[in-house]
């Protein structure tokens, strides 16, 4: 790792998404701070990714706690002394209507999906305005922007992480920090998958019928959306702020 190799970090990345995001990144020439609350696949994701080199730092916590969400920008720095870039994709799916949605439900909920974000963000904007800019991708979803049903936890804090993405894009881009949002559809990940089990599903069957509904006739890939977050971050879109970049294969939400 030299002065000039570019620093992220990736919250969320022994995920399925996570881990590509992070791939696309170190093939790049990024050095990668990455978190998760999982340390045993959190590790084994760093692990893969150092085989070619010092790629990657593991950082296991817990994102719910204030402490850690900032703790992940300030080790970047401390350790690099820079960061060009923050990619906020850690999140959990919460089912269920508000009837069917308890208090944890819903705080649990926020709390990652939503006050992480806002904690990661507050103290990387800090840092990165003194430093010449750089970019931040916060990971939103298609239901963010168009609800589905039975989610109202997680639609509701999705689409907070969609608009709060640009407004710190309109807030911020005069100081050089352009801030977007990817709102993802139906992506085959650990975490979609697991998802069929619990409601009693074969997961394979159920991708199979699911990728029926896509126009483009499959689920989306982590790749696809390691390649958005990546093209956002890039100097290939270095005009491109507060804004939300779909990732859904062409289907719509109803």
């Amino acid at each position: 790792m030299t002065p000039e190799t570019k620093t992220v970090v990736v919250t969320g990345a022994a995920g399925g998404m996570g881990q590509a995001i992070c791939r696309r990144f170190v093939a790049n020439g990024y050095f990668v701070i990455a978190g998760d609350a999982n340390a045993d696949r959190l590790m084994e994701t760093t692990d893969e990714l150092n085989r070619t080199g010092r790629n990657a730092l593991a950082k296991a916590g817990d994102l719910r706690s204030k402490a850690y969400c900032e703790d992940l920008i300030d080790t970047a720095v401390s350790l690099t002394r820079r960061l060009d870039t923050l990619v906020n994709n850690a999140g959990i799916i919460t089912r269920g209507t508000v009837l069917e949605s308890s208090d944890e439900d819903w705080e649990r909920t926020f709390d990652i999906n939503l006050k992480a974000v806002f904690y990661t963000c507050r103290r990387a904007i800090a840092f990165i305005k003194e430093n010449g800019g750089g970019s931040i991708v916060n990971i939103s979803s298609t239901w963010g922007i168009n609800p589905g049903p039975s989610h109202a936890a997680y639609c509701a804090s999705k689409a907070a992480v969609a608009t709060f993405s640009k407004c710190l894009g309109r807030d911020h881009a005069a100081t050089g920090i352009r801030v977007n949002a990817v709102c993802p559809g139906e992506i085959d990940t650990p975490m979609l998958r697991l998802g069929f089990i619990h409601r009693g599903f074969d997961p394979d069957t159920a991708v199979a019928e699911l990728s029926k509904s896509n126009p483009l006739g499959r689920l989306g890939a982590p790749e696809d959306i390691a390649d958005a977050v990546y093209f956002l971050s890039s100097d290939a879109a270095h005009f491109i702020a507060g804004t939300t970049l779909e990732v859904a294969g062409a289907k719509a939400v109803y």
